[in-house]
């Protein structure tokens, strides 16, 4: 069968289209306006004559690594500024914990403040003055740095010697120190803020093998944080919890070796506190189900 013929009719139009008198019929996805035609630029194009070439200038992108403002915040929230892993990079020693020195002027005021100087033997290299370091989970800033007698100085707010152990330190403690991370460092343990949640008590200390178990008493608003095979900050390490009995009020967890000799922790006795830092996540997580469960119970 030969191929169909071209009308006298169809051969006239095709010729008018191609000599410009008539125009050419326009594809039906832009006659049912699914895309817009050259007389409507995208809405993104470039404002250009018709004469230059059409560019697309997508916005430029919008964000921001300022603080999260105070309107955008609960009352409650603290910007985090330095993030830890709870991986300890040394054990210092505590010098002095009490107010600092008297000026030399001598002049009253105000009551002072509390000064905890560290000994170090490996953070004083690279650390400089306002650098965040974690003492036993507790986020601290440098204040002064000694280095001929090796020590790191750091302010002591009073939130924080109510909220940690960090009050009861005296001269010869060993306390756990770890530097913020930097965007080079191993991301070795967990997020730690260093915003630490309460203190705990040791309840037991049992042997297996050449590993430790950690019994450790805590308040009901840490172990409802706490989950089997989750993290938790202990004195600053990165632990991971292996069994939570909030109706008894404990959880525990195991130290291998090398966390047992490298942490303060083995060194203390029953009955010591220790501080205690939750995962963040399980923070956020209660916070949108409670904000959930809320919303829900006014519907």
């Amino acid at each position: 069968m030969s191929p169909p013929t071209m009308t006298t009719a169809a051969a006239a139009t095709a010729t008018a289209m191609a000599a410009g008198v008539l125009p050419r019929p326009r594809p039906h996805f832009l006659r049912r306006g699914i895309l817009p035609s050259a007389a409507s630029p995208l809405p993104f194009a470039s404002r250009v004559s018709s004469a230059a070439p059409l560019r697309h200038r997508l916005p430029p992108p919008r964000f921001s690594l300022s603080p999260i403002p105070k309107t955008l915040s609960s009352p409650s929230h603290v910007p985090v500024r330095s993030l830890f892993t709870g991986i300890v990079e040394d054990v210092g020693t505590v010098r002095r914990i009490g107010p600092p020195p008297a000026p030399p002027s001598g002049g009253g005021g105000e009551a002072p403040g509390v000064d905890l100087e560290v000994e170090t033997s490996s953070l004083l290299a690279g650390t400089q003055l306002g650098d965040s370091v974690a003492v036993d989970g507790a986020c601290l800033t440098v204040a002064a740095i000694d280095a001929a007698a090796s020590t790191l100085t750091f302010g002591v707010a009073p939130e924080t010697l109510r909220r940690t152990s960090l009050g009861g330190r005296s001269a010869g403690d060993a306390v756990n120190l770890e530097r913020a991370l930097t965007p080079a460092s191993r991301m070795g343990g967990h997020f730690v803020q260093g915003h630490v949640d309460g203190t705990g008590e040791i309840a037991a200390f049992r042997a297996e093998g050449d590993s430790l178990w950690v019994t450790v008493r805590a308040p009901p608003e840490i172990l409802r944080l706490l989950v089997p095979k989750g993290f938790v900050a202990v004195d600053g390490a990165s632990l991971t919890v292996v069994n939570v009995d909030e109706e008894g009020g404990w959880f525990d967890f195991m130290l291998v070796r090398y966390t047992q000799d490298n942490i303060v922790l083995p060194n203390k006795k029953v009955g010591d506190k220790v501080n205690l830092e939750a995962d963040i996540l399980g923070k956020y997580v209660e916070k949108l189900l409670a904000g959930r469960l809320e919303a829900m119970s006014k519907a």
